[in-house]
Order: structure tokens, then C-alpha cells, then sequence
């Protein structure tokens, strides 16, 4: 008998029509429903429901008590804090179906959110932003920005490894330089090594 190359804990449901990637775990009282993609190396905590048509890239942390509705797109490297929340209608109703209405949410390669966050479906995630714990994200958020408070304000810039910056842009762990230009900021010289 040939060991699957990916672990699912024997309380967690994974329904017909999931893809999983080499090397992911799936822990207790999860459910990933059919058409969703998770990729290589990806964890994905206790409680958390996933999909249906969900798509996660690879190397992705999915913390305990997560909901990755239909419509939420994660590139690889995401971190997703626990109880973090996504939503995918702007304004349900229970007794008004809506599902023709979901929007999608991107969040894009590298990108933090933390526990208890909001993000608010329709929105954009750039790379390695870091979103504080509690924060409510209405609405686009640039590549490396820091954003806190509700709704979420831009506070500052972090780096590819999640350190804040300070005026010089330049990562205190890895020595990379950033430059910003007006609401942007981008990578202009990577660690050496």
C-alpha cells in the first residue's frame, strides 16, 4: 500500500473533486469542499471550511477557524491568521438569495493577515502586505503595505520577511532596499546571498 502524499485527519471531511499538493496536512474537524485547489506544503488548521472552487497556492497557513468561501483566491505563501474572516456578498440578506453576487477576493503572493481580520470580498491583497490583527479591509490593499485599525488605514510598509520599515526602506532581517513612489512601494535591491 502506497502512503498518500499529503495527510488529512481522520475528522476532517475532503469531498470528491479536491486537489491536494504533496506534502499538505489537513487537521481536526476540517471540511474542504469539491472543486477546490490547495496546493504543495500548505497547512490548514483545525475548524476550517474551505471552498466549494476555492484556490490556494502552495506553502499557504491556514490558521484554526478560517472560512475560504467561494470566490477567495490565495496565491502561494499566505498567511491566514486565526479566525481571520472573508466574506463574498456585500450585503446578504438570509431571506435574498445572493450567490450570483459573490465577489472575488484576491490575496496576492506572501500576504499576512492577522487574527480576527476582516476582509471585505471584492478586494485585492497586494503581495506581502501585512493586515493587523482585527483590522477591517474595505478596500484595496497596496504590496507591501502595513494596514490597522477599522476600517483599515495604510500605517506603514513591510518587507518581504514581515519586518516594518522604517524611513530608509531597507529590511533590518535581510538587508533588501525598497523604493516608494506615491501609494507603492517596490523591491529595488534583494538581500545578498
Amino acid at each position: 500500500m502506497t502512503a498518500k502524499p499529503y495527510f488529512i485527519h481522520e475528522s476532517s471531511y475532503v469531498d470528491d473533486g479536491v486537489s491536494l499538493g504533496d506534502g499538505t496536512k489537513v487537521w481536526h474537524f476540517s471540511h474542504i469542499l469539491g472543486g477546490s485547489r490547495i496546493g504543495r506544503n500548505c497547512s490548514i488548521g483545525q475548524n476550517v471550511m474551505i471552498g466549494p472552487d476555492v484556490s490556494v497556492g502552495d506553502n499557504c497557513k491556514i490558521q484554526n477557524n478560517v472560512a475560504l468561501y467561494k470566490g477567495v483566491e490565495l496565491e502561494q505563501g499566505v498567511f491566514c491568521g486565526p479566525s481571520c474572516v472573508f466574506t463574498n456578498v456585500l450585503n446578504p440578506r438570509a431571506e435574498v438569495e445572493r450567490k450570483d453576487e459573490f465577489r472575488t477576493t484576491k490575496v496576492r503572493r506572501g500576504a499576512t493577515i492577522g487574527a480576527n481580520a476582516t476582509i471585505v470580498c471584492g478586494n485585492e491583497l497586494g503581495e506581502y502586505c501585512l493586515i493587523a490583527a482585527g483590522a477591517v479591509v474595505t478596500k484595496t490593499v497596496p504590496a507591501h503595505a502595513l494596514m490597522a485599525g477599522v476600517p483599515a488605514r495604510r500605517m506603514g510598509w513591510v518587507s518581504r520577511a514581515g519586518e516594518i520599515l522604517d524611513e530608509t526602506l531597507v529590511c533590518p532581517r535581510t538587508g533588501e532596499r525598497y523604493e516608494r513612489d506615491g501609494d507603492t512601494l517596490r523591491l529595488v535591491e534583494e538581500a545578498a546571498g
